[in-house]
């Protein structure tokens, strides 16, 4: 069998197989960050459909962090029965889940919260990330809220964390030399500007006990002119090595990144592999040894099983194949090594913005064609 189907364990927590399903905004929470009947339908289906670890949509550990509408929240205690109840029933569906914590820092939705945003320095407002500077007591607070998020996360039975740390949101920001331009113990050489994720994964541990998985996602680079390099995500690997964190998935780019966005569209170019971070993940492994999910363009099961047997990465991430297929670990474990049938054009993405929750456009329309074509009699 594949060793992409066997189990493996990230401390006291047991997979089924390699495969991972990443943290994917749902846009169906309700519009205070609960947890809705929609969303726990979509969980049920990657857990029966055989995803080994399901990281949530990124949940907003305070409301100045609030990326965008519809988002799941970790915010608040009163969020935690929806969070149990949504823990309940993947691991009643067979499957294990993450909670993703994060903090939309300059980008948050100002729209929403009524709170300015803010991240590690002034940016213009060409930029798309405009807002104050935080100060060390704005720091303190943002660590105690990731603290706090990871405490609910456990206390609702999910079986791990994962910090996010990638995409150009608040501690991407701070990793990142385009971003930040403090002068402080917060900027400068990466030692520095990794210091508020170092803190953030200290804070969680001790919040969340010493046998409590925690994960990381980081960007394998930025994209950007100035931006984070590979040389800084292995620093930075390094770093949260020595912290005890447990796994880390590789991502990259920000929303600034042109074509390198973390949801690029289309098929890679002549000569350029499956896997958008492959060269990156290659790297990261030849000198560090926490796991390693491997995230973005990976649509084959042959690209899936290079990288896992190559020891390029230790799990494989997908987040739109999942949309369009939810089944599609079952399906390649039962012998149907067809590619995903995502065509990677980000279109599930726009009735998420319009309120009516990610889902597959393209499945959708082929749906409504069928049904023209073949009419219920």
């Amino acid at each position: 069998m594949s060793r992409l189907f066997e189990s493996t364990s990230i401390k006291n927590m047991v997979l089924a197989n390699r495969f991972v399903r990443s943290a994917t905004w749902e846009g169906m929470a309700a519009d205070d960050g609960s947890v809705t009947p929609r969303l726990i339908d979509v969980q049920i289906q990657l857990a029966r459909g055989g995803v080994g670890l399901i990281i949530s949509g990124h949940a907003y550990v305070s409301k100045e962090g609030q990326a965008g509408n519809w988002q799941l929240g970790a915010y608040s205690d009163v969020l935690v029965p929806g969070l149990k109840t949504m823990a309940d029933a993947i691991h009643g569906a067979g499957g294990r889940v993450a909670l993703q914590l994060a903090h939309a820092g300059s980008r948050a939705a100002f729209h929403i919260s009524g709170l300015e945003p803010m991240g590690p320095s002034i940016m213009d407002a060409e930029s798309g990330t405009a807002g104050r500077e935080m100060t060390v007591k704005d720091i303190r607070e943002v660590t105690e809220a990731f603290a706090r998020a990871a405490a609910r996360a456990r206390t609702a039975g999910f079986d791990a964390v994962q910090i996010h740390a990638a995409h150009g949101y608040l501690l991407s920001q701070y990793l990142s030399p385009f971003f930040n331009k403090r002068k402080d113990d917060y900027g400068g050489g990466i030692e520095n500007r990794a210091r508020l994720l170092a803190e953030v994964v200290k804070r969680v541990r001790e919040a969340t006990g010493p046998e409590f998985p925690i994960l990381v996602k980081i960007n394998s680079e930025d994209f950007l002119p100035g931006g984070l390099t590979v040389a800084d995500m292995v620093r930075t690997a390094a770093f949260l090595e020595g912290a005890g964190v447990d796994g880390i998935e590789m991502s990259g780019g920000t929303f600034l990144s042109g074509k390198n966005t973390p949801s690029r569209t289309g098929k890679p170019g002549p000569g350029n592999p499956e896997a958008y971070y492959e060269a990156a993940a290659r790297t990261y492994k030849s000198e560090i040894s926490i796991p390693l999910m491997l995230v973005g363009g990976i649509r084959t099961i042959e690209t899936a099983e290079k990288l896992v047997d190559s020891g390029t990465a230790d799990y494989i991430s997908l987040s739109r194949p999942l949309i369009r297929e939810p089944d599609l670990v079952n399906r390649w474990k039962s012998g149907d090594r067809r590619p995903a049938r995502c065509v990677s054009d980000s279109g599930c993405f726009t009735p998420g913005f319009k309120g009516k929750g990610v889902f597959c456009v393209v499945e959708d329309r082929e749906k409504q064609r069928a049904a023209k074509s073949h009419p219920a009699e």
